[in-house]
């Protein structure tokens, strides 16, 4: 379904034909190591390069512009896959077969997209001035709003502590003193230096030919990547010896307890696909064990659910609890665990876990926006199995599969964010 097509060393098309759609779609994606030193600079910098362009100079000429096509959208693309940031921009567009006798509109949109990466606004050298203050107040009050939402305040904190060391410890967008040191020069010359050296994923999906697409992009694609470093390996989180427990206190009503556990099985491994099946039993879903003993059955719990993050070897659980529920709940945490490893799934937990992650996996081809989120963060985090092999995998999956997956998973890090009176 997908033909990838080298445009130069460094700069990859993954062509995804469909013509069910009205609208295509269209990502590039610059590939960064994880790292503080680059990461506010990453973030930032997408966000200023959207403020303007030479021929489209403001936001209200590219609003402008974006109607002119038909009504096309662009937003910002920062994500965090593993060890890698991937920093770019997502377009959708009308296909040129609804436009009007002679109008072309995917030309003209890729062409926009070649000039936000490439004509950006400047003053005497440097990004405008005004525009970097404006996006950095503004990536700075996205920080800020983690901190106030506890939820995913305590998710957050508890991966700093647990992966201390590991690219998986850096916050996707950057911490807050980072962005405030930057200024027009020093992210202007970042940006001259990215995109020299960053490798370059591109993702088409739409009813235009691979060879047009390719053609279209040609002047992009010869701009970036001159120097493209090789993307970071992805590499499995290594973790400590022991199991480490961490708090912290805040004016919070309801404690949040989270935890992190650790497994040898990545997105490459043979039995990836049944480790998706397992954290779906154990609690990544409504008809989880987590959810249906641990919240619904007995209380423990306001919220308790589970997270896979295949590309680096972690599970997480995050929770809200009332601060005395601690231990209780932080045991049958770990017991909805051991009876996964011991096997004691019901072919009901099962079969309702595998639904869940078919229903999803089937629902992906159903818009070019799902088809770019699953095939480009694939891309990048190496995992190579299409959606129909995907579903297929998930329908062999036995509960034996998921207990042998379960026995693999390990306690790393315990974070409890509690009350100012606790």
């Amino acid at each position: 379904m997908i033909e990838t097509i080298h445009l130069s060393d460094s700069v990859v098309l993954r062509h995804c034909p469909d013509d069910r759609f009205k609208k295509g779609a269209l990502s590039v994606q610059l590939l960064r190591p994880m790292c503080r030193e680059e990461a506010a600079n990453n973030a930032l910098l997408v966000s200023v390069l959207l403020r303007g362009t030479k021929d489209c100079p403001n936001l209200r000429s590219i609003t402008w512009r974006l109607d002119e096509l038909y009504g096309a959208a662009v937003s910002t693309l920062v994500r965090r896959i593993g060890d890698v940031q991937t920093v770019g921009f997502y377009m959708n567009f009308m296909e040129d077969r609804f436009a009007m006798p002679g109008d072309q509109v995917l030309a003209p949109t890729i062409d926009f997209m070649r000039q936000l990466f490439l004509e950006p606004v400047t003053v005497n050298g440097a990004f405008d001035p005004e525009f970097v203050e404006s996006e950095k107040k503004n990536l700075i009050s996205a920080i800020d709003s983690e901190r106030n939402d506890k939820r995913t305040y305590a998710a957050a904190q508890m991966l700093r502590y647990m992966c201390q060391g590991d690219s998986f410890a850096e916050p996707r967008i950057g911490r807050r003193e980072d962005v405030a040191a930057i200024t027009a020069q020093s992210l202007y010359a970042h940006y001259q230096k990215i995109l020299r050296t960053s490798p370059v994923e591109i993702f088409y999906a739409g009813s235009a030919s691979a060879q047009e697409v390719a053609r279209l992009l040609r002047p992009l694609a010869d701009a970036l990547g001159a120097e493209a470093e090789p993307a970071p390996a992805q590499t499995m989180f290594t973790p400590t010896a022991e199991p480490r427990e961490f708090s912290e206190t805040l004016d919070v009503n309801q404690g949040k307890l989270c935890m992190g556990f650790t497994t040898p099985i990545n997105n490459q491994h043979p039995d990836f696909v049944a480790m998706q099946v397992f954290n779906t039993v154990y609690g990544g879903g409504m008809t989880s064990k987590l959810f249906l003993n641990v919240r619904e059955k007995m209380s423990l719990c306001y919220y308790a659910n589970s997270g896979y993050y295949g590309s680096k070897g972690i599970v997480t659980v995050s929770s809200g609890i009332d601060e005395e529920n601690y231990e209780t709940a932080k045991s049958e945490i770990l017991h909805q665990l051991e009876l996964c490893v011991q096997g004691q799934i019901t072919p009901e937990e099962l079969n309702s876990a595998k639904k869940a992650l078919i229903s999803s996996l089937r629902s992906t081809p159903d818009s070019p926006g799902s088809l770019e989120g699953f095939y480009a963060t694939a891309a990048v985090s190496g995992m190579k199995l299409d959606i129909p092999d995907y579903i297929e995998a998930v329908e062999a999956v036995t509960a034996a599969d998921v207990a042998r997956c379960a026995s693999t998973v390990k306690l790393h890090t315990t974070f409890f964010l509690k009350g100012v009176s606790a």
